[in-house]
């Protein structure tokens, strides 16, 4: 068995290792991480022959510290692996999981979270060290079905809408110029705006982030504008990797709100997924999953079929944590379901 640290400058050896798991996204992929601008992503990469588990991370620095820690990039990544969990050895899973805390250790790293992907079976890799804690359910269309029974699951009410909205002249294109882009940003700052999001959308998702996803060249990123009068007035993107397109991140002009062009956006965007062969659309999920979560019940309008997201917590030095912790909290209120407290 070997362990491998591949830097996010080394692209080709990164996806060359992705390519060969079992199931993978683009979250796992380099360009992705590439993007990440809170840290240095690498892949920690464990092997037994053909078989091997990788998982995606982002170093950071603590401030006035010699100390580090790691996250994940925004969105559902989590280790991948050659094959099925249940067809990896026992032996290669508490390798990894060694081999992992060993590196956390002498990298002076002391804590790790990571988000972990709602369809691919994860769990295993991380049972045994720190905390796996469900947080909501997601919504995916499963593409696998005939195109006419994916529309069957749709909300009686969204079929309706989204019929009313082709015949009102609403339309869907995929943007192609530099200007469609500046357009849909100027939009997403405008709903972000209105929803009273916090700093980090506006900060992380800036224009450049924009103009550089659409361009990743290990995926297949598509922004689908919704026009009326030639006017775009919504959009989303959807990127789309192996057997998943997986909905990114999307706006919607206020005045066109109650017309909910999203719900054209989406049923194209599935057309398009099931053209490219893909197993699953995946919606994501709300705010808290639960039934009286808006934007959970306008996922589920389009499918019944919902998987549990998961975040990851591992504490590797705890006295230190701790401490950190604890010099924090003198200087402000923390709140304990942060983590890691020392970022509050």
């Amino acid at each position: 068995m070997e362990t491998k640290i591949i830097a996010c400058s080394d692209k080709t050896e990164w996806n060359a290792v992705v390519a060969e798991a079992f199931q993978y996204d683009f979250y796992h992929c380099n360009s992705y991480n590439f993007l990440d601008q809170m840290g240095s992503p690498f892949l920690f990469v464990v092997r037994d022959g053909s078989d091997f588990i990788a998982m995606p991370l982002v170093k950071r620095e603590i401030e006035e510290t010699n100390f580090f820690d790691c996250t994940s990039v925004w969105g559902y990544p989590g280790p991948v692996a050659s094959q099925r969990p249940s067809e990896i050895k026992p032996d290669l899973i508490s390798y990894f999981q060694r081999n992992l805390n060993q590196y956390m250790h002498d990298e002076r790293i002391i804590s790790v979270f990571s988000r972990m992907h709602p369809i691919i079976p994860q769990d295993v890799f991380l049972s045994n060290m720190g905390t796996i804690t469900p947080l909501n359910k997601t919504v995916a269309v499963d593409l696998k079905l005939p195109v006419e029974i994916q529309r069957q699951q749709y909300r009686k009410s969204n079929k309706s809408e989204i019929n009313q909205l082709r015949k009102n002249g609403y339309s869907v294109k995929k943007a192609e110029t530099e200007n469609e882009i500046n357009a849909f940003y100027e939009i997403y700052l405008e709903t972000m705006t209105r929803v009273n999001a916090s700093p980090f959308y506006f900060d992380y998702f800036n224009s450049e982030y924009f103009h550089k996803l659409l361009k990743l060249d290990d995926a297949n990123p598509s922004l689908l504008l919704a026009l009326k009068d030639d006017q775009i007035i919504a959009g989303g993107v959807f990127i789309a990797t192996k057997s998943f397109m997986q909905y990114h991140v999307a706006g919607t002009k206020e005045e066109y709100i109650k017309a909910t062009p999203m719900k054209l956006i989406i049923d194209e965007a599935r057309l398009l997924a099931v053209q490219m062969g893909l197993e699953y659309l995946h919606l994501g999920g709300g705010l808290n999953g639960s039934d009286a979560d808006s934007l959970f019940r306008f996922k589920a309008g389009f499918s019944d079929i919902t998987f549990t997201f998961k975040t990851w917590k591992y504490i590797v030095d705890q006295d230190v944590y701790e401490n950190m912790a604890y010099l924090k909290s003198k200087e402000k209120a923390l709140n304990e379901n942060f983590f890691p407290l020392y970022r509050v």
